[in-house]
């Protein structure tokens, strides 16, 4: 596979090697019984959406497998899957899945501990990780916008969480990211500006 990066004004091409193929089959493996919440869409499709993401802001392909990869420890398998993404694709796709995780404990700890300690945990991510969190971020809050449109304020029932936390959370993202000092700017921006539209619809 071959893929095209902008980089301010520098135009390389990019090979997305066997590994990316492999790191795809073994996703779609893991994920093929799994839907999106609320919604009959095949879960791949999101880890699909947050790879192209991490694509179009830069990244490279360890970013990209790990954006396929990233909910498959927290969703398939716990740390046994975490030692076998280690073995197949090495540590820096290993640690940047380890990084997006938000748990890996059965039962999970309640929705806000969760999500307070994953904000916490940005504050020390590297650029890989902060790139592919940052993507799958985006990729919800666009996919959380364009289902309150269809569904209106139906859409807040899917989550766990009410809708003030579910916006509290994204904003908390987008100021968490801010923060740190090797953030993706671009991606950042862009989420930000998702974020303040979801908040403007939501009301």
């Amino acid at each position: 596979m071959r893929y095209l990066l902008l980089l301010g004004e520098k135009r390389c091409l990019m090979m997305l090697s066997e590994r990316f193929d492999q790191a795809l089959q073994f996703a779609s493996d893991l994920h093929r019984r799994q839907t999106r919440k609320g919604k009959p869409t095949p879960y791949l499709a999101h880890l699909l959406g947050t790879a192209a993401i991490v694509l179009e802001y830069g990244g490279g392909q360890d970013e990209a497998i790990a954006a396929l990869l990233h909910d498959a420890i927290e969703d398939q398998g716990g740390r046994e899957t975490g030692r076998i993404i280690r073995e197949r694709f090495g540590d820096r796709v290993a640690g940047i899945v380890e990084g997006c995780t938000d748990s890996c404990e059965q039962p999970k700890p309640p929705w806000r501990q969760r999500k307070e300690d994953y904000l916490a945990h940005l504050r020390a991510a590297d650029a890989g990780t902060l790139l592919v969190s940052a993507a799958d971020k985006l990729y919800n809050v666009r996919s959380i916008l364009a289902d309150l449109r269809r569904q209106g304020p139906a859409v807040w029932g899917i989550f766990t969480a009410s809708k003030a936390e579910v916006l509290w959370y994204y904003r908390a993202l987008v100021e968490a990211f801010r923060r740190h000092p090797d953030h993706p700017r671009d991606l950042v921006d862009q989420l930000d500006r998702t974020v303040r539209e979801l908040e403007t619809l939501a009301g």
